[in-house]
């Protein structure tokens, strides 16, 4: 989203907003909501946040409290091995 590469949606994590608002990594690709991808890499996801891409995407305003929560997913993600790799 945030660089406009494109990718597979396989090498893409989909952040979604829940019908009950819930802002959250989707791993499953299946949760209910609106979605936005971004492609794996760290800085891609703070441009995406810093610039209102992901709020947009997701129809909802995004506050410091979100964007630090969805990266520390994204870490978490990376150093567990859930999400491999960097661009």
């Amino acid at each position: 989203m945030a660089c406009r590469t494109r990718r597979p949606k396989g090498e893409l994590i989909r952040i979604v907003r829940t019908p009950g608002g819930e802002l959250k990594i989707d791993e499953t690709g299946r949760v209910a909501g609106r979605g936005a991808y971004l492609c794996r890499d760290a800085g891609c996801w703070r441009i995406g946040l810093e610039r209102g891409a992901v709020g947009r995407a997701l129809g909802t305003p995004m506050s410091g409290e979100a964007h630090e929560a969805l990266l520390a997913g994204l870490m978490n993600m990376t150093t567990e091995g859930g999400a491999s790799g960097t661009e």
